[in-house]
């Protein structure tokens, strides 16, 4: 009698619901698929599969039919991952569904290990967490090279959940060492996919504490292979863009922003927001302006508010409403990490403001400057001077100071009548002319096969030779000189 069957057939496996059910032979299918065949793909695919599952995976009672399926009942390793789940006692008796117990390989160990770890994640349960992702990493340090190919994509599941696990009770800290042991080890036995999963996890470790300079010490000392994960890829782009936007590589941090999101699937939309909002400020820090559809994305619109606000704010010039939005969405600024970059940006409005200003005017006394950039603070003249000075002295304007009377003088020359654009714009202006007139010559040319509208033709010609009359005075006014 197959498995489905005796599901069926039982008075006690009836009182199920259908998603229970369909929920506990869709995991036993993965589990055949691994044990078919056991591969890294085969493996990864038995990941994707049940992660579609796990909004179903709510009941603990699920989980240990699983595992009494996959392993056997009494082996230790039942008993031990067991131990992290709630069975009550007449749940635990009942053998209805945890029949067919088979020898088990180790790619199934360790997915049941991953089984078991995501539940609790979904669950909350994170002190369980901590301790089923270490008994499982403990167990990844006992194998041997050619095991640990075999089960490479598991473990690295173990490693994230385990960080994620201490992330989110904020006690991140306290698991660098480990991180750091762990990363030495896959790298003597010459596991990428562990050594990518474990410096990510240790650059987003020293970055949660604002540790740049260690986390730029380790990225770059880390040695460079062909990278086995797209997913790894993307995350380390991510960090190393952070990190060379801190230290103010901004134009690599740029690119590494702009990689990661096109290396990024449609579907990671969280991922694809926090690379936007990163590029938007790099961008507005090396004085670029993101075009508007940058912040009108399909979904996005509502989320990237704030940074649409913040670009138009840079981008008029305006320090109050900068200094409106940076206080309106402050919170958002906070929890997104990028409230140290807003505070850069502050010298960005005011040489977009003094910019236009140094355009606009010749001559301007600095406390209208101080007026036009909304400027307030206890000395403003002194500080509205050593603002402008330190922009001239950046080469952000061509101008001087009247230290004396206290004005600043423009330099720039933007008269257009000192440069060619009146004279291309004449020119633009006569070549129409011309078009339009040799285009009426050719129409009055044309010849007429509709002899019943002789009235209307009549008409026609009449205004044709008006339009005529006035464009050769104007041939003869402009092009005859």
């Amino acid at each position: 009698m197959s498995q489905d069957s005796e599901i069926n057939s039982n008075s006690t496996a009836s009182s199920y619901t259908s998603a229970f059910i369909s929920t506990y032979e869709s995991l036993i299918k993965i589990v055949s698929h691994i044990e078919l065949r056991s591969d890294v793909r085969r493996t990864a695919r038995a990941v994707r599969l049940t992660n579609c599952l796990r909004k179903n995976l709510t009941e603990d009672t699920l989980i240990q039919y699983l595992l009494n399926f996959g392993l056997l009942k009494n082996s230790e390793l039942n008993a031990r991952l067991s131990s992290f789940l709630i069975i009550e006692e007449d749940e635990e008796t009942d053998s209805a569904m945890s029949v067919c117990a088979i020898e088990f390989s180790l790619e199934l160990e360790f997915y049941c290990y991953f089984l078991v770890l995501i539940f609790l994640i979904d669950q909350k349960r994170y002190n369980e967490a901590k301790a089923c992702s270490l008994d499982g990493i403990t167990r990844v340090m006992s194998l041997n090279m050619a095991e640990l190919d075999s089960v490479s994509v598991l473990a690295a599941r173990l490693y994230f959940y385990y960080s994620y696990s201490y992330e989110v009770s904020g006690d991140i800290a306290e698991i660098r060492w480990n991180l750091l042991d762990w990363y030495s080890v896959a790298a003597l036995n010459h596991d990428e996919l562990g050594q990518e999963t474990l410096l990510n996890l240790l650059l987003r470790n020293y970055l949660h504490y604002n540790l740049y300079d260690q986390a730029e010490k380790l990225r770059s000392k880390a040695p460079k292979f062909l990278s086995l994960s797209s997913q790894q890829t993307r995350r380390y782009l991510f960090y190393t863009g952070k990190i060379q936007t801190i230290r103010l590589a901004y134009t690599d941090a740029k690119e590494s922003f702009l990689q990661a999101v096109w290396r990024g699937p449609v579907a990671a939309r969280g991922f694809r927001i926090q690379c936007t909002k990163w590029t938007v400020l790099v961008r507005l820090l090396l004085g670029e302006i993101p075009e508007r559809t940058v912040f009108m994305q399909s979904g996005m619109e509502r989320i990237l508010r704030p940074y649409f606000e913040l670009t138009n704010a840079v981008r008029i010039g305006d320090l109050e409403l900068f200094g409106n939005v940076a206080e309106e969405f402050a919170g958002t600024f906070i929890s997104d990490g990028t409230k140290n970059l807003i505070v850069r940006l502050q010298h960005s409005v005011i040489r977009t403001g003094l910019r236009s200003i140094s355009i606009s005017y010749s001559t301007i006394s600095l406390a209208e400057v101080a007026d036009k950039l909304k400027m307030h603070s206890r000395n403003l003249l002194a500080d509205v001077e050593n603002v402008v000075a330190k922009a001239i002295g950046d080469g952000a304007i061509n101008a001087k100071i009247d230290h004396a009377n206290g004005w600043l003088i423009s330099k720039e020359t933007r008269d257009i009548y000192a440069t060619a654009e009146p004279q291309v714009a004449f020119s633009s202006r006569i070549s129409f002319y011309l078009n339009l007139y040799n285009e009426t010559v050719r129409a009055l040319l044309l010849p007429s096969g509709n002899d019943m509208h002789d009235s209307r033709r009549s008409a026609s010609q009449a205004l044709y030779g008006e339009l005529l009359e006035l464009l050769e005075e104007v041939r003869d006014k402009y092009l005859k000189k």
